[in-house]
């Protein structure tokens, strides 16, 4: 990413932890950097990443290892739970039985509220079963609709925040660059930020 610096990344990371609070985890969202730029985030004292795509993972973390803390947040297929295992400390986005059936690592239900069938996710009723049959899921993930503005998200980070209270979950990931301060103020306990660092 032509312009990427350590110093522009570090500012950017250290103004959005501090916005947050100390209560947010930030995960920096990679798929679109390359694994040469991500020695800019290791430099920069990003503790957090957060991969789409399983073969990115596996080519990323074989390079930098511990350098980072590494979550998938990506749409889980069950086929590559065997890579995420073997990295990741925390998946954004389990929606099925048969990711649920091969994970160990813990992880957050993605809830499709918006009912668009573009976006993974359970459907809100699907929360209880799921908690049921499987351990380790900590909490909850959503994508609110696309919006231009921020405040559009607020609904579904709200419905989220409710939901998750009702099943006694600590943790929320909600929030990306365009929507992560709306967020927070609604709960967020992980925001997933890509352009704003990395722009």
């Amino acid at each position: 990413m032509a312009g990427l610096t350590v110093e522009s990344v570090r500012e950017r990371y250290g103004a959005v932890c501090a916005r947050a609070g100390e209560g947010v985890t930030v995960v920096a969202a990679t798929k679109y950097v390359s694994v040469h730029d991500l020695a800019i985030l290791a430099d920069a004292g990003i503790e957090v990443v957060g991969e789409n795509r399983a073969q990115d993972l596996l080519a990323k973390h074989a390079v930098y290892g511990d350098a980072f803390r590494w979550h998938f947040i990506g749409h889980l297929q069950s086929n590559k739970v065997k890579v995420v295992n073997g990295i990741c400390e925390l998946v954004h986005s389990l929606d099925s039985d048969s990711s649920a059936r091969r994970l160990t690592v813990p992880a957050l239900l993605e809830v499709n509220l918006s009912g668009e069938a573009s976006k993974s996710g359970v459907e809100p009723d699907a929360v209880a079963g799921f908690l049921e049959r499987y351990d380790g899921i900590r909490g909850l993930m959503t994508m609110p609709p696309l919006a231009e503005e921020p405040e559009a998200s607020r609904v579904s980070f709200r419905r989220l925040a409710e939901l998750a209270g009702v099943h006694g979950l600590p943790e929320l990931s909600m929030g990306t660059s365009q929507d992560w301060e709306v967020a927070v103020e609604e709960g967020a306990t992980l925001i997933r930020i890509g352009s704003t660092l990395v722009r």
